[in-house]
C-alpha cells in the first residue's frame, strides 16, 4: 500500500493557520478525504474535522546555462488542507 501522507508543508501562511488548528500536506494523489483523515489521526492520535484536497498542477520552468535555455516542468502533487477539532494540535518540531 501506498504511503497516503507523504510531508507537511511548512511554510509562513500554514504557519499561521497552525494556531486555528488548520494544517496543510502532500499527499498521494489516489487517496480520498476519508484515507487522508484516517491516517492524520493514526500518525498523530488527534480528530479531524474536516479535510480539503486540490491538485497543484504542473508549472512549466526556464532558465538560461551555459547559453542555452533549459526548459522543465515541476511535478503536480496533491494538496490536503486538514481541519482539526477545536483544542487540537499536532507539533511537528516536538522531537528536535
Amino acid at each position: 500500500m501506498e504511503e497516503i501522507i507523504k510531508k507537511p508543508i511548512i511554510n509562513e501562511k500554514f504557519s499561521a493557520l497552525n494556531e486555528k488548528g488548520v494544517y496543510g500536506f502532500v499527499v498521494a494523489k489516489t487517496a480520498n478525504k476519508i484515507e487522508i483523515g484516517k491516517a492524520i489521526e493514526r500518525m498523530f492520535g488527534v480528530k479531524v474535522n474536516k479535510v480539503n484536497t486540490m491538485v497543484v498542477r504542473a508549472d512549466s520552468k526556464s532558465r538560461f546555462q551555459r547559453g542555452r535555455a533549459t526548459t522543465g516542468r515541476t511535478q503536480s502533487y496533491k494538496k490536503a488542507i486538514v481541519y482539526l477539532k477545536q483544542g487540537e494540535v499536532i507539533d511537528f518540531f516536538a522531537g528536535i
